[in-house]
């Protein structure tokens, strides 16, 4: 069964969907925010078969959200890093996080610990001009010119 494509549609959530709506793409930034970097701790603790591996991090290079570079450590060997476009889908994993806790575990397995204060914290979105928590029926949406 072949999957329909996304990128034709003019909705921003289809079109990320588009590059990362795939489960082990979004589960290796996870796996890469946490301070992973290469292939064969990614393998373990994800226990994802080698060739499934490998053509996801190819598709998250090529769509610049990961970047190849030399290991120090490890002579001819490459390490795997977040870009900055990779790194602004650390919100979305807080947002997943957030709801997982929330609707699918009875104790939530991960704390996240804001380092400058040391408060638990439970990640929410908040206005930029006023720094509520927002909710979605305290939003309204609109098209842009542009979208049409």
């Amino acid at each position: 069964m072949q999957r329909k494509s996304f990128s034709g549609m003019n909705c921003s959530i289809a079109r990320s969907l588009e590059e990362v709506g795939e489960w082990w793409s979004l589960l290796i930034v996870r796996e890469m925010t946490q301070g992973m970097n290469r292939f064969d701790q990614f393998q373990k603790e994800l226990g994802i078969a080698r060739n499934i591996l490998t053509a996801r991090l190819e598709r998250l290079t090529e769509l610049g959200i990961v970047e190849r570079y030399p290991l120090p450590d490890r002579a001819s060997t490459e390490g795997y890093r977040l870009t900055p476009k990779g790194e602004d889908l650390y919100p979305v994993l807080l947002a997943m996080l957030r709801w997982g806790n929330r609707y699918k575990v009875d104790e939530p397995p991960l704390q996240l610990v804001h380092k400058s204060c040391g408060h638990n914290i439970d990640p929410l979105m908040v206005c930029n001009g006023c720094k509520e928590e927002l909710h979605r029926r305290e939003l309204r949406a609109y098209f842009t010119e542009t979208a049409w």
